[in-house]
């Protein structure tokens, strides 16, 4: 049941469930980020930080990786189309030595791939030095953009900017050293890591590895307290819920946001779901603009209204758990991939039921790919065990993608999707009210007028920045816009003084935020 206007909603429940959905991305398993809350906040205590710091520390080890869909596509081209194998395979390489990363990448970048494929991904990994560093950046300004739009405060947001520098001062992006990371950020390096490495290696490996690294990754006071207490704080974890035991851990005063600003929450949600393939900006926003025109359309309470706009907010917060080469694939589906798209809304429910304030919105979330005959996923319910709102999410999203480019099809035009929703109503597939409703919502969408473009964006610009967040490269954007590339590259440093971003992932993000892109 949805809460009322004005309650309270604890902030910790809101990322906490996003918290999950970051495992997904980076391919840890589902409750790795809750763990390491739970060893960080611990870890702050017992090293005495102050107050604030320890504030930080709970809510900067829930985020860390809030920024891990800004380069997904880049990354799964880089390892042969699987971003999720690459963030999981290295990430217990990540803060350890030089040689540790290139071993890795020698025994495993591209792997499964026939040794041309595995020598080419290499090459190109070789030939680009910087490219860690580039997607690091884009990490961090992109977990910064979603952090203030949930509204986290300030001194969250700059450790977020700092979320993988080193104690030695040769971690990325910036490459400060010491005392210089906030204390937050060399808390919550340590407790990922701790967590991580005992999960993959265990017991005297992890602390073999873990010394090995003191005083160069890791702050060496903080690495004592972990090898002196982290066993007990794991094993705290172990003895009933995770989920309840960081709830109960986050450090006073709890923060908490009025219910009405839920909608704030859940579009930072939709960003980070969308930004996982170019194909994607702007779809969870439009679907839930769309669902909620739909609604009203069809008379239907507020209450209803409401549940769908979130609804669609939310509703692909599962395709995270799936490479970005398999939503970036121009050809069919082997079953293997196609059966990896299927989970996608279950990965969604599991992320909302677990926390109270989202609880409700599962079903209807997790229900956008069913449809009434029984031919959809993940259920295959049919139209008798599908709630009303279901079925118009359902209708909503159907349009929105249909009229939305995908590798492997253009974009249909509204004549073509309004034939493909009929044809989907006569054969059983789609209810007929609800398809009525989305049509007649998306024809008034078309009417819209616009005032003035954001940030004081040109026209020109925008047709930029639009192109820019499909993942063209500026060579291939003139193309389009019959420019030149340096005239291109003019404009984007015009787009990111105006958006003032310092990456095209932060540059996308910005154009999301603002309805720039998408159908």
């Amino acid at each position: 049941m949805a809460q009322a206007e004005h309650e309270q909603v604890r902030m910790a429940e809101l990322l906490a469930a996003v918290s999950l959905a970051t495992d997904l991305g980076t391919g840890q398993p589902m409750g790795h980020a809750l763990r390491t809350c739970y060893l960080a906040t611990g870890l702050a205590r017992e090293v005495g930080l102050s107050a604030q710091a320890l504030h930080d520390t709970y809510y900067v080890s829930l985020l860390r990786f809030l920024g891990c869909t800004s380069e997904a596509s880049a990354d799964a081209a880089f390892n042969a189309g699987d971003d999720i194998a690459l963030y999981s395979g290295f990430a217990p390489s990540f803060m350890g030595r030089s040689s540790e990363a290139i071993g890795w990448m020698v025994r495993h970048l591209a792997e499964g791939q026939p040794p041309l494929t595995r020598a080419r991904a290499l090459a190109a990994a070789f030939a680009d030095p910087k490219g860690a560093e580039r997607t690091i950046r884009a990490h961090c300004e992109v977990g910064q953009m979603l952090a203030r739009r949930i509204g986290l405060g300030d001194s969250v947001l700059k450790a977020l900017g700092y979320a993988f520098e080193r104690w030695d001062g040769k971690g990325l992006p910036n490459g400060i050293a010491g005392e210089e990371i906030p204390a937050s950020c060399r808390v919550a390096i340590v407790a990922r890591d701790f967590d991580l490495l005992n999960r993959v290696w265990g017991g005297e490996t992890a602390r073999e590895v873990l010394l090995g690294r003191k005083g160069k990754a890791y702050e060496p006071g903080v690495l004592d307290a972990a090898l002196d207490h982290g066993s007990r704080l794991i094993a705290e974890t172990e003895e009933g819920s995770i989920w309840d035991a960081v709830l109960e851990a986050e450090p006073g005063p709890q923060m908490a946001i009025e219910e009405s600003r839920i909608d704030d929450v859940l579009t930072a949600f939709a960003h980070f779901a969308d930004l996982k393939s170019p194909f994607l900006h702007g779809h969870s926003t439009g679907v839930a603009e769309l669902a909620e025109r739909a609604a009203l359309t069809s008379s239907a309470s507020e209450t209803d209204t409401k549940l769908l706009r979130r609804a669609g907010l939310v509703h692909d917060l599962g395709r995270v758990a799936v490479p970005s080469g398999i939503w970036n694939k121009k050809g069919s589906l082997s079953d293997e991939e196609w059966e990896r798209v299927r989970l996608h809304p279950y990965y969604a429910e599991r992320i909302l039921s677990r926390c109270g304030p989202l609880e409700h919105l599962a079903e209807v979330a997790s229900s956008h790919h069913e449809r009434m005959d029984g031919s959809g996923y993940h259920r295959g319910t049919k139209a008798p065990s599908q709630s009303a709102e279901s079925r118009l999410l359902a209708a909503a999203d159907a349009f929105r993608a249909i009229t939305e480019p995908r590798p492997h099809r253009p974009a249909l035009s509204s004549r073509e999707a309004v034939e493909e929703l009929n044809r989907a109503c006569a054969e059983g597939r789609m209810d007929v009210p609800c398809a009525r409703a989305v049509l007649e919502a998306a024809g008034e969408s078309s009417r819209a007028v616009r005032a003035a473009w954001p940030a004081g964006l040109t026209d020109r610009e925008v047709d930029v920045l639009r192109l820019v967040a499909t993942g063209l490269s500026n060579r291939q954007i003139a193309a389009k816009l019959t420019l030149s590339p340096k005239t291109v590259g003019r404009h984007i440093e015009h787009i990111y003084a105006k958006a003032e971003v310092a990456t095209r992932a932060g540059a996308t993000l910005f154009a999301m935020d603002r309805g720039l892109v998408g159908a």
